[in-house]
């Protein structure tokens, strides 16, 4: 393994490290955690690291994570879901889920999803829907709205002129908003999380 593969090793335990405790290993915990002998050796490392854009010092000197470091790698072959093809070379892109899914961080959150009333729409329950914060949206967004001051995510639909709330699932019915319809934001995204 030359140097650069057992920088990437040594990266995604550091990476594992930070699921884990939201924060950087200290130096000593760095040295158990990849069998160095030596704070030189931890230095060293932390320093290619740096060079390559994972991580940087902040104003008060500590070592933190840059985008780079939350970036994960992206096949450039497609997976089918049909019929299977020959598996070969995979090439790959880095890849940050948050620049891909996020365009205004400033006006966005993500909403857990309760119930199953867009099943159809492959909204689960227990997803997180990516909402970006508009008060309009266009006919077949899917969108969270507020009726009679509730939330609730359905796709934004017409009939005869005024705007109505519509389930994907059909064991739930068509909102038809007596009062005003509050448009809170928009769906952009969805993360499902599988175990």
């Amino acid at each position: 393994m030359n140097e650069f593969e057992k920088d990437f090793d040594y990266l995604g335990r550091i990476q594992d490290y930070y699921a884990d405790n939201r924060c950087l290993p200290s130096y000593a915990r760095l040295m158990h955690l990849l069998g160095f002998a030596s704070k030189s050796a931890v230095s060293k490392l932390l320093t290619r690291l740096q060079l390559q854009g994972f991580i940087t010092r902040n104003q008060d000197g500590d070592w933190v994570p840059t985008d780079r470091f939350f970036e994960r790698t992206l096949s450039s072959q497609p997976v089918p879901a049909g019929m299977p093809i020959a598996a070969r070379d995979i090439g790959s892109d880095a890849f940050a889920i948050d620049q891909y899914l996020i365009e205004q961080p400033s006006n966005t959150l993500l909403i857990p999803v309760k119930g199953d009333s867009m099943i159809d729409a492959g909204i689960h329950a227990g997803d997180l829907a990516v909402i970006e914060r508009r008060n309009s949206a266009n006919n077949g967004d899917i969108v969270v709205a507020i009726v009679d001051n509730e939330f609730t995510l359905k796709t934004l639909g017409r009939e005869q002129g005024r705007f109505v709330l519509l389930p994907a699932n059909p064991a739930y019915p068509v909102i038809r908003p007596k009062a005003e319809l509050e448009i809170f934001g928009v769906m952009v995204g969805l993360v499902r999380k599988y175990r």
